[in-house]
């Protein structure tokens, strides 16, 4: 590793993670694509501002999503739960007068307890995930009707509008400015200097265990062009919303749940047992991990994420509509597909699940302000997905 070139580690790089490259390769394309295409529309901070609010709920659903297909599993009814989650946040604030507060807990908890309903048919009862996540996809789809009683629940119908605004802020709003005399967004211009921080911070904690304990590491020199490099895409991300309207809090939420899914993933127990159910349950039983109680708890999990996505949905569209979540569940399990997740199971990144949002929503954005047939749209988000699966299936059988 000491002795090879720069060139060299990056073509080692390259062949080692082809799925993950593959997918910023792709990202890249598709803004490239579109920003021709819209004569330059697409990347102007005002779109990609709102392209990043949009990629909020579906990347809540596909950080959950891939750790439900890591373990061999599949979740079919995130969109209709989503939706049913959203539908109960606004009726309770509507019909019963909630504040944003309780409102959210009890959205939660329905979530929770519509997580473990899954997770007990899937994990005791044995019956497949498809069938169990089949049948509540249908069957929350009809309980949206019923508790809407088939119209939207706009929340500007709360008796309280204070407490309306409140939880509308949640999809809706940007943080604060500090100094609002200044011409830029300047919590937001804080907000990069300390991500930029803290990423330093842990690549180099990383690198002292990785010598700790005898793995390879880059050399110094290196290593600091990566950081560079890295520190570049982070301040490119924070400044279009840094010269916009700011980071908005749905993305702070995102955020902030990518962290704490990869610390669990990575750093814990339960995150590496899930891993290693997906890469051998046979194995993993005869090892003494616990899959019934592992999948249990994965599925609550799911449940939580998913009734968090329906929150910040409603609070976006400042109403809960009969049609909401639908096909969020194919652009969830697309953008876990995409980002790297393998269908396979054992393997899967929340960050790979991220950037497989991006492209999702990417995808949307740019051939809505194509104003391209929604036909075409279908067929082209489509064909995007078995393209993924297809490298998926190649990488596979080469390694």
């Amino acid at each position: 590793m000491e002795n090879k070139s720069l060139w060299e580690l990056i073509a080692h790089s390259i062949r080692k993670n082809i799925r993950q490259y593959t997918m910023i390769f792709a990202l890249l394309g598709i803004w490239l694509i579109f920003s021709f295409l819209t004569e330059f529309i697409f990347l102007t901070p005002r779109n990609l501002s709102n392209l990043f609010v949009q990629t909020a709920t579906t990347a809540i659903l596909a950080m959950g999503m891939v750790l439900i297909i890591v373990t061999g599993n599949i979740d079919l009814s995130v969109g209709s739960v989503m939706g049913f989650c959203g539908a109960v946040a606004a009726i309770l604030m509507i019909r019963l007068e909630w504040g944003p507060v309780p409102t959210v807990l009890v959205t939660l908890l329905v979530g929770l307890v519509i997580g473990a309903w899954h997770g007990f048919w899937i994990a005791y009862q044995k019956v497949p995930a498809f069938i169990v996540t089949l049948a509540s996809m249908l069957a929350f789809r009809g309980a949206i009707i019923g508790i809407t009683g088939g119209q939207t629940q706009g929340l500007e119908m709360a008796a309280d509008a204070v407490a309306a605004d409140s939880f509308k802020a949640i999809g809706q709003s940007y943080l604060p400015k500090l100094n609002e005399a200044l011409p830029f967004h300047d919590t937001s211009l804080y907000l990069m200097i300390a991500s930029v921080i803290v990423y330093w911070f842990f690549e180099m904690k990383v690198r002292r265990d990785r010598q700790k304990y005898g793995f390879h590491v880059l050399p110094l020199k290196y290593q600091f062009l990566k950081m560079l490099l890295m520190s570049v895409v982070i301040a490119a991300f924070y400044g279009i919303m840094v010269i916009y309207l700011g980071v908005p809090y749905s993305i702070i939420l995102v955020m902030v749940l990518a962290i704490v899914l990869t610390f669990v993933a990575n750093n814990t127990v339960f995150g590496r047992h899930l891993y290693a159910i997906g890469g051998n349950a046979e194995a993993s039983r005869l090892s003494g991990i616990n899959i019934a109680r592992n999948v249990m708890i994965l599925y609550m999990l799911m449940g939580l994420l998913t009734a968090v996505a329906g929150i910040v949905y409603t609070a976006r569209l400042n109403a809960a509509t009969t049609s909401a979540g639908q096909n969020a569940e194919l652009d969830a399990i697309a953008s876990a597909v995409i980002g790297g997740t393998s269908l396979m199971g054992g393997e899967g990144t929340i960050v790979g699940s991220l950037i497989g949002a991006l492209v999702m929503a990417s995808l949307d954005n740019g051939m809505s302000l194509m104003n391209l047939d929604i036909t075409f749209q279908y067929i082209v988000k489509g064909l995007i997905l078995l393209l993924a699966v297809w490298v998926d299936v190649r990488t596979r059988k080469k390694s």
